[in-house]
């Protein structure tokens, strides 16, 4: 946590396009995945060490995944399950999110404060949020996403938290700690950001990045301020209490109240 806390003052920048829903009436294969999970496609082609999974029957949308990864293929016999319709983004879980943050965040070292930006900058905090992509829940994981991150359901808020969180920290330590390309690679996906050799050059990403920026900064300089004012206090409590002026003691908890 520490090496994330002490980069807050550096300049940061953030989902992961992979859209696996195509067409109910079509039919599709399933890629199944060394660690159980499947994910459906209409075609693969191999690019290579990965192979790419087009999910989109337009070919716009595909995840890649390593090769040495996959199993093997079979048939998709059953419909995919229809996206919830989105609700209004005042609709929020009634977990304790913090909690849920906190938790989270201590399992991968990683600032609640950051994490906390990340949600805000996706989803608003609406745990059911879905975007016209396919991005479910507060850290707006692409279904293939959450495959890969052993996410069954990602719009349950601890697991979408969880999954989000390890996603990030997944990021951060590929990219060596530089919370830049990490954060550009959550938004525009790793391929982009290596591509370009940093942040690629998106308004949505560039726009979304500088919002989670200004947000996580905000926190980190008013946690700053109120750290500062609460050591003011400290020692004009230890200097009364020194002095043994009652009213200078008393003078001073008036003006903190």
């Amino acid at each position: 946590m520490e090496t994330i806390r002490s980069a807050w003052k550096a300049v940061l920048f953030c989902g992961f396009a992979l859209v696996v829903i195509a067409d109910q009436a079509r039919a599709a294969d399933l890629a199944v995945l060394r660690n159980g999970f499947t994910i459906r496609h209409d075609r693969r082609q191999i690019i290579g060490e990965n192979t790419r999974l087009f999910t989109a029957a337009d070919e716009s949308s595909f995840v890649d995944v390593p090769t040495a990864e996959i199993e093997g293929f079979e048939k998709d016999l059953t419909l995919p399950p229809r996206l919830p319709e989105p609700v209004p983004a005042s609709s929020h879980t009634p977990l304790d999110l913090n909690q849920v943050v906190n938790s989270a965040s201590a399992t991968y070292h990683l600032d609640p404060d950051l994490v906390n930006s990340v949600i805000h900058a996706e989803s608003g905090f609406n745990s059911r949020a879905v975007s016209r992509k396919g991005a479910q829940g507060l850290m707006q994981l692409m279904p293939g996403t959450a495959g890969l991150l052993g996410v069954t359901n990602p719009l349950d808020p601890e697991a979408n938290v969880t999954g989000g969180t390890r996603y990030l920290r997944q990021l951060l330590e590929r990219y060596n700690f530089d919370l830049v390309k990490a954060l550009a690679a959550y938004n525009a996906g790793p391929l982009r950001v290596e591509q370009y050799r940093g942040i690629p050059p998106y308004r949505e990403t560039r726009a979304y990045v500088a919002k989670i920026v200004r947000d996580y900064n905000r926190k980190k300089i008013a946690q700053e301020k109120a750290e500062a004012a609460a050591a003011k206090t400290n020692r004009a409590r230890k200097a009364a209490v020194a002095s043994g002026s009652k009213a200078q003691l008393n003078n001073v908890d008036q003006r903190h109240d």
